[in-house]
């Protein structure tokens, strides 16, 4: 049974299996063989086979850790933040699609560290220009802003290298409280306006009139937001 199980083993580690979980396998393997008392070969089959058997049945956990490529959106409170975190996770953003999705991919074979910036649209390729000498490079726009990025190693050398990147997230929405918040304001302002400023005979213009300023309030309030935001430096 030693013999058997050792080869086992090696097979595994030669798989790419971690050795706690090769560790944990043949445990659970010795026990089951001797509380049956069986022959290992005669239980299981010969070695080479059950261990290729052992490697298919984990391809897809396997899977699930090195996926490469991932879709995910973030408000304009926290995108920097989870540009950041995620970019330290290995995920390099490819663009922005059209529904402000970052479309991103990890690679599965030399994860590295990445690092990304923030940028009001406005400079256009003159922006790009200046940012390229410190090896920042374009990646997405969305509405007024265009997201760059560049490999970390520009900035901390080998450190960037990852060796265990974790698995995906299992959520690909990152809102934060003051989006929600703002969105409810904005809707109130649009909403409050319309029924106060019905007049006392029901006539209908009131009404749209009070949907206008209501509107009126509702992009002034998220201009100001906006504006607010974007003097925070990435």
């Amino acid at each position: 049974m030693s013999a058997y199980l050792d080869e086992l083993r090696a097979l595994l580690r030669e798989g790419g299996v971690p050795a706690d979980q090769v560790e944990a396998t043949i445990a659970d393997l010795a026990s089951y063989v001797a509380e049956t008392g069986g022959d290992p070969e005669e239980e299981f089959g010969p070695v080479g086979e059950f261990a290729g058997q052992l490697l298919a049945a984990r391809a897809p956990e396997a899977d699930a850790t090195d996926a490469t490529e991932w879709r995910w959106t973030a408000d304009i409170f926290t995108d920097r933040q989870m540009l950041a975190r995620l970019g330290d996770q290995g995920w390099e953003i490819d663009r922005v699609d059209h529904i402000g999705r970052f479309v991103s991919h990890r690679d599965p074979e030399r994860p590295q560290r990445w690092e990304y910036r923030r940028e009001l649209s406005i400079g256009g390729s003159a922006l790009a220009a200046r940012l390229a000498p410190e090896g920042w490079e374009p990646c997405g726009t969305w509405v007024y802003y265009r997201y760059f990025k560049r490999p970390k190693a520009a900035s901390v050398g080998p450190a960037a290298q990852l060796d265990s990147p974790p698995a995906a997230p299992t959520r690909s929405v990152f809102f934060s409280r003051r989006f929600y918040l703002v969105l409810a304001v904005a809707l109130l302002a649009v909403i409050v306006p319309a029924i106060l400023w019905e007049p006392s005979d029901g006539d209908e213009p009131g009404f749209l009139a009070g949907m206008a300023v209501g509107g009126v309030v509702a992009i002034a309030a998220l201009t100001a937001m906006w504006l607010w935001t974007a003097r925070r430096r990435p």
